[in-house]
């Protein structure tokens, strides 16, 4: 699977170490920057990494900044992006079991790094259940669609 990642200034360490991990497994990873800790803006990055992904180059992706909020806020806003602030294991498998979650938000500030591999291992190895969460994400899909 192709994963794009993306971080702000506050996320580069968390990102790089959670870059490594998603190639151990396999993955092919696209890091979108940034590569260092000079202070940038998180939706400039977040809305490049959820560009990758509706356009195509990507099938997930990983935002980190401090705490996650700002890069969950500003992925949602993206049409075709349905991302979720995880702080658990069960947040994570459930975010891509029942809403088919396509981008994984962390914070580098609040979750510890064994933690964040736990919880992005849990979120790649989840699949979407479809059947009865399938007929509700669609419900969010035409929800965004009317705005």
């Amino acid at each position: 699977m192709k994963i794009a990642f993306a971080s702000d200034h506050a996320g580069v360490g968390l990102k790089a170490e959670l870059i490594g991990l998603a190639s151990t497994l396999g993955h092919e990873v696209v890091d979108l920057g940034p590569t260092t800790t000079q202070s940038v803006d998180y939706p400039d990055f977040a809305e490049k990494a959820c560009l990758a992904i509706t356009g195509g180059q990507a099938e997930l992706g990983v935002l980190i900044c401090g705490t996650g909020q700002g890069m969950n806020i500003t992925a949602n806003k993206v049409r075709g992006i349905r991302a979720a602030l995880c702080h658990t294991e069960f947040e994570a498998r459930m975010a891509r079991a029942h809403n088919d979650a396509n981008v994984l938000c962390l914070g580098q500030r609040v979750t510890g790094p064994g933690l964040a591999a736990e919880l992005l291992t849990c979120f790649l190895a989840t699949a979407f259940e479809g059947g009865r969460h399938a007929a509700r994400v669609a419900k969010i899909t035409a929800v965004e669609a009317r705005r």
